[in-house]
């Protein structure tokens, strides 16, 4: 499983538009069949920056696959942080067992 942390707003507290989102849900399905957005209620991010606690109201991401293309998710990352002007967006993959 991996999860994709996305901001609902840039640095200077502006919300991205929800077509943004919709791009990245349609990308997601169109390579892998199917993903889950967590979108209802968003997540509180919060992180210590320059002596300063930093906050972020995130929305998750999550695709289930087989096997995991380091390299395509390194790129995918890379864009979506050109996209949602971030210096990092999290990323991360998980092994599940299916019961």
């Amino acid at each position: 499983m991996i999860q994709i942390l996305l901001p609902l707003s840039d640095n200077e507290g502006q919300p991205f538009s929800s077509s943004e989102y919709a791009r990245v849900r349609s990308e997601l399905t169109e390579r892998f069949g199917g993903m889950t957005a967590f979108t209802r209620g968003p997540a509180e991010g919060l992180w210590e920056e320059n002596g300063k606690t930093a906050r972020d109201d995130i929305v998750v991401f999550e695709v289930m696959t087989r096997e995991l293309d380091s390299s395509w998710w390194d790129r995918y990352r890379r864009t979506l942080e050109n996209r949602f002007k971030q210096d990092s967006i999290v990323v991360r993959a998980q092994e599940i067992l299916l019961l």
